[in-house]
């Protein structure tokens, strides 16, 4: 396999867990990502925990692409069981978009799905300061 354009979307969240929160967070975690896992676009995910750090846990998802992920944060369930875990992981970029997969002895090189101009326009630079209102 050479190339594709479907971008695969890997999300990790980092959190820090002290010893008595652990079994809390093992609960929360676990529904939080069975609830991502309903969402469509999603293709699997784990838990872990660090093998050098005790207090260091990551959840891991990967989507279909990145508007598989963002529909599934704004489902009401994953509002409800998710986005209060995952609001307390550690504020780092979490988000990655796949370049090559190597899967079952077959290499994927895939096209990136980030705009050109992504490191210049932000999060409310690309609208004017004053946007009219929709009318019909």
């Amino acid at each position: 396999m050479s190339d594709s354009s479907a971008p695969i979307l890997v999300v990790m969240n980092r959190f820090r867990v002290a010893a008595h929160q652990a079994e809390q967070f093992a609960q929360d975690s676990r529904v939080a990502l069975a609830t991502l896992a309903q969402s469509e676009g999603f293709i699997d995910g784990l838990i872990a925990q660090s093998t050098d750090e005790a207090e260091l846990r990551m959840i891991t998802t990967r989507w279909v692409n990145v508007g598989s992920y963002r529909r599934a944060l704004s489902r009401f369930e994953v509002k409800m069981s998710a986005i209060p875990l995952l609001s307390t992981a550690i504020d780092e970029s979490s988000a990655y978009e796949a370049v090559q997969v190597i899967a079952n002895g077959q290499t994927m090189d895939i096209n990136s799905g980030r705009a050109a101009d992504a490191d210049e326009i932000g999060l409310g630079h690309a609208s004017a300061p004053v946007v009219p209102p929709i009318r019909s």
